[in-house]
């Protein structure tokens, strides 16, 4: 069949108009995503910027959740502009917005338990149980905190062992603090012999407890007895001392408790007879 050559440049041409239509119309589309985006990205900056900048003018909010808040929105505005541009393209916004939730609700799914890290972190962040440097212990976790971030806390043990632990576990227990509240009270227990001065042994722990600064005048020191046995009496000096003292006074004062009863000749029990003869087969 032979090639019409009139009905061919009408198809050509038609086409060509077709084409040109095309390409004006999804000019102008592809022009508005382009500054859509543009100014989107600007936009969603602008306001990562402003809620860091606007909740750091509140008072003891955490820095890691200015963060956290702050990437949210300017994610959020990013996700918004990127369906408004499909859109531009005659893209059905609605089966995204469907397909983004359920995408959403799988990876939750997957991964529940670092989610639950994540409330746990931004729970820990905003009510404050502990913070960096006070010494706490939850459950079988104890150490003085390092770092406070949204998935786990970074802690230091006494021994300088390096501890991570996830914010659920630290979240889902009991908290001791230990630094927080500022001071501590101590109790110190010697034993003595049943026939010793007991008022001798109070006043004399209670003469070195007058004598350590460190030691809080309110509430005053106080020298009691704690138990009783056969042989021997247990006299506890009980004070108050800042948190940071804590571990330094304890171990300085029992010294000095010690060395005070033996110049006032406070014994000790006396070991039975049997342990003296062990004791004496030993050194031979």
């Amino acid at each position: 069949m032979p090639i019409d050559p009139q009905n061919t440049l009408l198809t050509v041409q038609a086409g060509l108009a077709q084409l040109s239509t095309l390409i004006v119309s999804y000019s102008f589309s592809a022009i508005g995503a382009i500054i859509l985006l543009v100014v989107g990205y600007l936009v969603a900056g602008l306001a990562e910027r402003s809620i860091f900048a606007g909740l750091g003018h509140i008072h003891g909010f955490d820095a890691t959740l200015r963060h956290f808040f702050s990437k949210i929105v300017r994610y959020a505005i990013l996700i918004l502009v990127v369906i408004m541009v499909l859109g531009q393209f005659g893209v059905q916004t609605a089966s995204i917005i469907a397909a983004i939730g359920a995408i959403g609700l799988a990876i939750g799914l997957a991964l529940q338990g670092t989610l639950q890290n994540i409330a746990a972190g931004i729970m820990l962040l905003a009510l404050r149980p502990f913070r960096i440097g006070e010494y706490v212990e939850v459950g079988a976790i104890a150490g003085t905190i390092e770092e406070i971030g949204l998935f786990a806390t970074k802690l230091r043990t006494t021994d300088g062992v390096y501890v991570l632990a996830p914010n659920s576990t630290l979240w889902n227990q009991p908290v001791r603090n230990f630094t927080r509240n500022g001071v501590r009270r101590t109790d110190i227990t010697l034993s003595i012999g049943s026939w010793n001065d007991i008022d001798l042994a109070q006043k004399t722990m209670l003469g070195v407890a007058a004598g350590e600064r460190r030691i809080k005048r309110e509430p005053a020191p106080i020298a009691f007895v704690a138990t009783v046995g056969d042989a021997s009496v247990a006299i506890t000096l009980r004070y108050w001392t800042s948190a940071a003292d804590f571990f330094a006074t304890q171990i300085d004062l029992t010294k000095r408790v010690k060395q005070a009863f033996d110049a006032e000749a406070i014994s000790v029990p006396a070991p039975p007879p049997e342990a003296r003869q062990e004791a004496a087969a030993t050194r031979q």
